[in-house]
């Protein structure tokens, strides 16, 4: 896709009159020359493994590492229990964040969204709201149009990978694609829907990419969740006609700059922030013996 900014996808919406989500459909219609069907096609195998990936999740299964596992199964037992201070519904959100987290972590087929170790986000919204039957697959398509779009554009302004701009790149815009999925899937305009993308990526400006050992687990596995819960909040403000006081574009251009400020230990290499506790390093050293 060729967007550049998200006011670019909320003009062709106003000139053509379409939701945001077609606008991002037919773009990816022209930039790879493909026929509506097609580009459907390929979002629903998507979707098709998002949801293949949390149906699979296997609670006793801990990654080679050791360093996590079982998390996501402990989680639902929790929400079980009916004690969650949550509610059930951020709980269940929470648990399949940490679900497909640690998929990933176990060398399970998960969908980048927009990367690896941020996978958890989008579907830990998404999956429990087709689950509970809020919402048809046609529906969840039409959000994975809106979050990609969402997505194309920080990674065309600013970049989606922690060795790049921290995990605020990462997690920060999976939580931004997830606002603003959820946004147009409760019918928020298309404006509530950049503004449900900028206060997320604000709430996680500055996060770091701190992983222990260098592995995509600790603290990764638990920042999906922060993603997925922020999104949800994000969203709400959103539709309750809160807007984010900076314009969406110049926060994508923010979070720009604050990863290229930010120091390269802080960025994916394993050297600083939570990767350099005394516990950290000794895990490390456990690891490489």
């Amino acid at each position: 896709m060729s967007y550049h900014s998200l006011e670019e996808i909320i003009q062709v919406c106003e000139e053509k009159e379409i939701p945001f989500w077609r606008a991002v459909l037919l773009e990816d219609m022209n930039d790879r020359s493909v026929s509506e069907a097609a580009s459907v096609e390929t979002m629903e195998k998507m979707w098709q493994a998002m949801k293949h990936a949390s149906s699979q999740y296997d609670a006793e299964q801990v990654s080679a590492s050791g360093l996590v596992g079982k998390m996501g199964g402990r989680m639902e037992a929790y929400r079980m229990s009916g004690r969650p201070l949550c509610g059930d519904f951020v709980s269940k959100v929470i648990a399949r964040a940490l679900e497909m987290g640690e998929s990933n972590a176990c060398m399970k087929r998960i969908v980048a969204a927009p990367t690896a170790g941020a996978c958890g986000v989008l579907p830990a919204v998404l999956v429990p709201l087709y689950e509970e039957k809020q919402m048809s697959e046609e529906e969840i398509l039409q959000a994975l149009y809106t979050a990609a779009g969402i997505g194309q554009v920080i990674a065309s302004r600013a970049f989606i990978a922690g060795a790049a701009g921290g995990c605020q790149a990462e997690i920060g815009t999976a939580s931004a694609m997830a606002a603003g999925a959820l946004v147009g899937l409760k019918g928020g305009d298309d404006r509530q829907i950049t503004h449900a993308a900028a206060m997320a990526l604000k709430n996680l400006l500055g996060l770091v990419c701190d992983p222990v050992a260098g592995l995509v687990e600790v603290p990764c596995v638990k920042r999906n969740v922060i993603g997925a819960v922020n999104a949800l909040s994000s969203a709400d403000m959103a539709l309750a006609g809160i807007t984010s006081r900076i314009p969406p574009d110049q926060v994508i251009d923010a979070m720009r700059e604050v990863g290229e400020s930010m120091h390269v230990s802080l960025r994916e290499t394993g050297e600083g922030g939570i990767a350099n506790t005394p516990e950290a390093r000794k895990i490390r050293q456990t690891l490489d013996m």
